[in-house]
């Protein structure tokens, strides 16, 4: 073990990155050698326990945890490692599979007076680690007659387990390194090398490989003048993978946290503006994210960062930036290491005080509650209140709504994985949890096959939902297992609930979020966004979504340019209102986008028809997947429960009349008379098709989350007759179920016709983590975002519409507004009430028994599932 894990060492530190963190089968071997350390070596054996076993309940921290028991017992002994060692390296571990022996060490201690030290040491553990559950209670109740167990109760009432870490500087001397401009998390976490996400050393070697060509040697640089580095840029961390990004940019930024291997947390991240989701990520992973004004900073300078005062000096001591840090418990959250140990560590000390009669401590900085208002409520104010049990919630707010729905998807999936298991995860706490595997099914290389073959027991034996390589979006599955006015979120900045409200949130936060049931939440301001007037002939929703940026920028209320940018919609709740007749389907592609305005979440106001014939179909699809031997079939059937459950009493929240926005932007669909596309480079960068009129277009993409049945149907409908199209065509439909629809309708010959390349279901070009397009070619393309170097290297992307897309593959180049009307009128608008129709499964004959491998006698029956509570098989 020790010579193959020194070599993974010669390799790895030939990188500049550390060995990766033991595995059960090392940890195993490790522990026989701690019993009979071979000579000169007891010092490496200890450090490899000590630092080198990730915590939590992973597997290798179980071997750790059995083993350092047994010695604490004295049934196993180590000539390194006594029994009041063992209880000090068990209170190393986080929590987990260490904290009942250190809870049985107490009982242990007190029936042999001969191990007071021993249980001296279990206490001492124990009133550090936070992550304890339910042996929380068996604590309380061994205290009543365990005078350790009191020590413990004790400690954690009087939080000491925070008192004991330090509190944020006064002064914080830093040197800058600068990114002008916009940085997104593809930057930080090029999409390419996603496999790698969990391998945080190794993934953080490809940070800005394309934006900035050796910025990692520049930090290098900077560090050696002996000061923590800053990350310093225009706007900050824009896109979809927060965590990874985090997790790179930290592993560059941050330090070391005691024994646990190969993750850093703190750092200093300054921005004039941080996207929402990147900025919460941050707080969570124990940084301290500061949005200031940053002209007057540049790479190489000495600043220090004054946070009590809200400054920012020069060497001179000139100030040269002002800031107010938010929210206001940031203080604590760095001084416990990150928003979610303080919110864990502050409900345990809370917890512990009800239970003694004791008032809350003050100890902690708490959120200041809003001022009342006899205001009304928003949409989203109504649905998050009705989660955390009140009537509506306030922006500014704190609070933890109950999550109904979680979604992770392959390429943080094993993020959220592991932040599962230092969480001391073994039942999930959220209604659904649900895994997909859309990101990495098409072209999986070996570490996505393990992924694929290991993560469905994961997430089913902790109460969760598991799909199916090839299954397809996370996004188009997530949201056919929906309940209407709830709150939910996922691990991907596309999970933008048409039905209810969701936030969508980083690996470690979705992970707190899925084994607790609750998520921390400051209530975010909302943005009104109300359609009036109709849909002009050859304009389509995908273009309804594009004008809203195109408004907003009219109205000064958006600005493209990345310094000093102005966007009305970021870190807000995006409220839509004025189409309550469409179909969910094409609600989420109003929803889906808020995601490229930097929404924190979004509503759209639906009727109650649209909405219960939507969950008759998805009751239907969720009866098919425990018919397909889908697990866990309990959550699946506890879903479907209370799906029925709405339907038989179907009420919908609304809007109060006199509820307050901070902006309302009106959008005339009368005025919307043709195609609007985001241009190169910029999901802001809308233009109206006419301004781009002539552009030779490479290659086309039809796929992503945004699009549905009805989006192939037509394009099908465009291609249908003119044979080879002059691009190279991508078609890509996003689930199985789609496909299917579509083979059976004829639609793929169209396709090969045309010349297209058909993709498995699934996300595709849309990430740019697989297949990818020609680097340097000019794409037009159906998918959430265009950021630089996303879907090819060096590529000029144009989003917009399924049916616009399909005009470009037959012309190979953007129509004049003219030719595309002349193709939709005679191609589209006549079919239209066929093309646009959408996938009713309670509708499908034979739907029901499609893939059954459950025989129907041993379906499980409904009413055993209405009551029944989240948790693990």
């Amino acid at each position: 073990m020790l010579k193959s894990y020194r070599q993974q060492v010669t390799e790895r530190g030939a990188l500049g990155i550390p060995a990766l963190p033991l595995t059960a089968e090392q940890t195993a071997d490790l522990c026989e050698l701690l019993k009979k350390p071979p000579a000169g070596e007891e010092e490496a054996l200890l450090e490899l326990l000590r630092d080198r076993v990730p915590p939590g309940v992973d597997g290798a921290a179980y071997v750790k945890a059995s083993f350092l028991t047994a010695i604490a017992k004295s049934e196993v002994s180590s000539p390194l490692i006594s029994p009041l060692k063992a209880i000090e390296l068990l209170g190393t571990m986080v929590g987990g599979y260490n904290v009942q022996s250190l809870v049985d060490m107490l009982q242990h201690s007190q029936t042999d007076p001969k191990n007071e030290d021993l249980g001296k040491a279990a206490v001492e553990a124990l009133s550090k680690i936070l992550l304890v559950y339910d042996a929380f209670h068996d604590v309380l109740e061994l205290s009543k007659s365990n005078p350790y167990a009191k020590q413990v109760i004790d400690s954690w009432a009087e939080g000491e387990w925070f008192a004991s870490r330090s509190p944020l500087p006064e002064a914080i001397t830093v040197t800058v390194f600068k990114v002008p401009g916009e940085t997104n998390t593809d930057d930080l976490s090029p999409a390419p090398h996603a496999t790698t996400r969990p391998d945080i050393p190794l993934h953080a070697l490809v940070m800005l490989e394309s934006r900035m060509p050796g910025a990692l040697e520049t930090i290098a640089q900077l560090k050696e003048k002996g000061h923590p580095v800053a990350y310093v840029g225009d706007v900050v961390g824009t896109g979809s993978s927060r965590k990874s990004a985090i997790n790179s940019l930290l592993w560059h930024i941050g330090e070391d946290i005691p024994f646990v291997p190969n993750k850093r947390a703190g750092g200093y991240i300054l921005g004039g503006a941080i996207a929402p989701i990147f900025f919460n990520t941050a707080e969570d992973s124990g940084a301290l994210p500061i949005e200031c004004d940053v002209t007057k900073m540049e790479t190489g300078e000495t600043i220090t960062i004054h946070p009590y005062k809200g400054e920012i000096t020069n060497e001179a001591g000139e100030v040269i930036s002002s800031f107010t840090l938010k929210p206001e418990t940031i203080f604590d959250e760095v001084r416990a290491g990150g928003r979610i140990p303080l919110l864990i560590g502050r409900s345990l000390t809370d917890k512990t005080r009800e239970a003694l009669g004791l008032e809350p401590s003050d100890r902690f900085i708490r959120p200041t509650i809003p001022a009342e208002s006899n205001k009304g409520f928003t949409l989203a104010q109504k649905m998050v209140g009705k989660a955390c049990g009140v009537a509506g919630v306030r922006p500014g707010t704190s609070c933890e709504p109950v999550m109904s729905a979680v979604g992770s998807q392959d390429t943080t999936g094993p993020m959220t994985r592991d932040e599962l298991k230092e969480l001391a995860c073994l039942g999930f706490s959220a209604d659904m949890v649900m895994q997909s595997f859309c990101h990495t099914a098409a072209y999986p290389k070996p570490v996505d096959i393990k992924t694929h073959q290991e993560m469905p027991d994961f997430f089913a034996s902790r109460g969760g939902v598991a799909l199916r390589p090839g299954d397809g979006i996370i996004h188009s599955w997530l949201n056919r297992m929906l309940l209407p006015d709830t709150v939910g979120t996922g691990g991907d900045s596309h999970t933008r609930f048409p039905l209810g409200i969701s936030f969508p949130a980083g690996s470690g936060l979705v992970a707190f979020a899925a084994a607790l049931g609750v998520m921390p939440l400051d209530m975010p301001e909302s943005v009104l966004v109300r359609f009036t007037g109709k849909l002009q002939p050859g304009v389509t929703l995908r273009d309804i979504v594009n004008a809203i940026p195109y408004v907003a920028i009219q109205k000064g209320l958006l600005t493209v340019p990345k310094k000093n940018k102005k966007n009305v919609f970021g870190g807000r709740i995006m409220e839509m209102e004025g189409l309550p007749d469409l179909k969910l389907e094409q609600a989420f592609e109003l929803t889906d986008a808020t995601a490229e305005r930097s929404c924190s979440g979004s509503t759209i106001k639906l009727g109650v028809e649209t909405i219960a014939e939507y969950l008759r179909s998805n009751i239907a699809l969720l009866k098919n997947m425990v018919a397909r031997g889908y697990k866990d079939e309990r959550t699946i059937m506890r879903r479907v429960a209370k799906m029925e459950q709405w339907l038989a009493n179907p009420e919908l929240m609304s809007a109060d009349a006199d509820a307050e926005y901070a902006e309302t932007v009106e959008v005339d669909l009368n005025q919307i008379t043709e195609p609007i596309v985001a241009a190169p480079n910029d999901p802001d960068n809308v233009k109206l098709m006419s301004e781009c009129t002539g552009d030779k277009i490479d290659e086309v993409f039809i796929g992503s989350c945004m699009t549905n049945i009805g989006h192939y149907r037509a394009a099908a409908k465009v291609l249908e007759g003119a044979g080879p199209v002059k691009v190279r065509l991508w078609i890509c439909p996003p689930t199985r179920m789609d496909e299917k629809q579509l083979r059976e309708e004829g639609m793929y010959g169209i396709f090969a016709a045309a010349g297209a390349r058909t993709e498995m279901p699934g996300c595709s070009l849309c990430m740019g983590n697989q297949a990818r397009v020609g680097d340097g070619t000019t794409v037009f393309s159906t998918s959430t975002r265009n950021f630089n170097n996303r879907m090819g290297k060096g590529a000029r992307v144009y989003l917009g519409s399924a049916e616009l897309a399909a005009v470009c593959a037959l012309l190979g180049r953007i129509p004049s507004p003219e030719e595309y009307l002349e193709i939709v009128s005679k191609k589209i608008d006549p079919f239209a009430a066929d093309l646009y129709r959408y996938l009713n499964f309670n509708e499908m004959v034979g739907f029901e028994d499609e893939g059954r491998v459950i025989p129907v006698e041993e379906m499980p029956k409904i009413e055993e599932f209405r009551e029944l509570t989240a948790g693990a098989v």
